[in-house]
């Protein structure tokens, strides 16, 4: 039975969207390529190279990526200039203020809002394919006591192929297909929810098909076997908000490995689990980690904030302030808008009085305030206020990664899906040679 909507005619209609205006003239020697001018539905604007290297013998180089446009989508829109994200179409204020982070996972995945019927019988699949194999329980066990949880959800996610193996098959059916991204989106809250619990040495809770999607993942995390568990609406508010701020972003490091990863028709447990391993880097989804990090730096020193500001504005000094500024949104990331009145309600909630908390409250007040942080545009950013929750929950910092994880996956799903929708092809980026000419072999006895 086929329960979603097939994205084929948003795609149809997001490539006739995607027209060509007008085209480049490229100039090598003695010869003029006209190259195709492509604009997409908010105005972005490409020229196609498509065919260059076949045309000219030419490639392009653009290390990191940073110019280059690997795939036509209509998932996520963002512009940094101007602190826009949208997830089909829908701003994100709108999306984390009104939806809840199933029924955004359903909008990336299947390209439209659900309707009543849809979002219900898309959590009823979800919560029967929510218990994971219990010989998976036995992973746990040859994992060193010491191991990073990020290890453990890669390598965790990808052994699904195993139980599965059906999802080998890269021409599965819709149907087929359906029940692949089901199953995946079922177990990774139990996957999750249980690294935490073996990393406390407590054993794992089973999950409960009676509470909706974050509640349960908040139940398997902090509940205990012999009681009841009160799961508070304002974590729950706050959960949901964290994980549908988190849930695409674009063609990011993991998402384009997600992709590429796809490209070679590898199924699709592999291939969120290679994405997995590329969030794991600092650079990428251990940003919140690195601010608590930073933040147990300054209490450890004495917690003197007005001595580490004065160390960030001095251009000779090393240290640098974690979770403020961006990347991409060069006036304002639109999710620290969001995630800030969730963090603070967080905070009056549950009372905590926690030195590293309150140090975070001070470097917020002065990044807002400071004359030096407002023009260098160093506010903070989603990843500073996603952090303090997550330690306000109790997380250890070694699991905000593994949150961000939970968030991305239905980001994740939607690019592959789409990546394998569109038929591309296998990724295979060139390169500019730079090693040495051709040398002859010397035997080893005349070395």
């Amino acid at each position: 039975m086929v329960l979603y909507i097939c994205e084929e005619d948003l795609i149809k209609f997001a490539k006739n969207q995607f027209h060509m205006s007008e085209t480049a003239e490229l100039k090598l020697g003695k010869s003029i390529y006209h190259l195709p001018i492509l604009k997409g539905t908010e105005n972005e604007k490409a020229i196609d190279i498509e065919k260059l290297r076949e045309q000219t013998g030419f490639i392009t180089l653009d290390s990191g990526f940073k110019n280059t446009g690997a795939t036509k989508s209509a998932i996520t829109f963002l512009d940094g200039e101007k602190g826009i994200l949208k997830y089909r179409g829908y701003p994100i204020e709108q999306l984390a203020d009104q939806s809840t982070f199933l029924e955004v996972a359903y909008l990336l995945i299947y390209g439209n809002l659900p309707t009543k019927a849809q979002i219900d019988e898309f959590h009823h699949q979800i919560s029967r394919h929510t218990l994971v194999h219990e010989d998976m329980k036995k992973f746990f066990d040859g994992f060193p006591s010491k191991s990073h949880p990020m290890g453990q959800l890669s390598s965790l996610v990808c052994s699904l192929s195993s139980f599965y193996p059906e999802s080998l098959n890269p021409h599965q059916t819709p149907e087929e297909l359906d029940l692949t991204i089901i199953k995946l989106l079922g177990k990774m809250a139990t996957i999750v929810s249980w690294i935490y619990k073996k990393s406390l040495g407590h054993p794992v809770i089973y999950p409960q098909n009676k509470y909706d999607y974050v509640t349960n993942f908040l139940y398997m995390t902090f509940g205990q076997r012999t009681e009841e568990v009160h799961i508070d609406p304002v974590l729950v508010s706050a959960m949901n908000k964290l994980l549908i701020l988190h849930a695409d972003h674009e063609q990011n490091c993991s998402t384009s490995t997600v992709r590429i990863v796809g490209s070679s028709d590898c199924n699709l447990y592999a291939s969120i689990s290679a994405g997995i391993s590329a969030l794991w880097g600092p650079l990428h989804g251990g940003a919140n980690q690195s601010v608590i990090e930073m933040l147990e730096k300054i209490r450890n020193d004495g917690g003197d904030v007005d001595k580490w500001v004065l160390k960030a504005k001095d251009k000779n000094d090393p240290f640098r302030l974690m979770g403020f500024g961006h990347r991409v949104y060069k006036n304002f990331d639109p999710r620290a808008k969001i995630i800030k009145k969730a963090c603070d309600d967080i905070l009056s909630k549950l009372g905590i009085k926690d030195p590293v908390l309150e140090i975070a409250k001070k470097l917020e007040e002065v990044a807002l305030s400071d004359a030096y942080f407002i023009e260098k545009k160093l506010y903070p950013n989603v990843d500073f206020y996603s952090g303090i929750i997550y330690r306000a929950l109790g997380f250890p910092t070694e699991m905000f990664t593994v949150l961000f994880a939970l968030g991305r996956l239905p980001g994740w799903i939607a690019q592959w899906k789409e990546m394998r929708e569109q038929e591309e092809p296998i990724g295979r980026p060139r390169q500019i040679y730079i090693g040495e000419n051709t040398r002859d072999y010397i035997p080893m006895h005349k070395r």
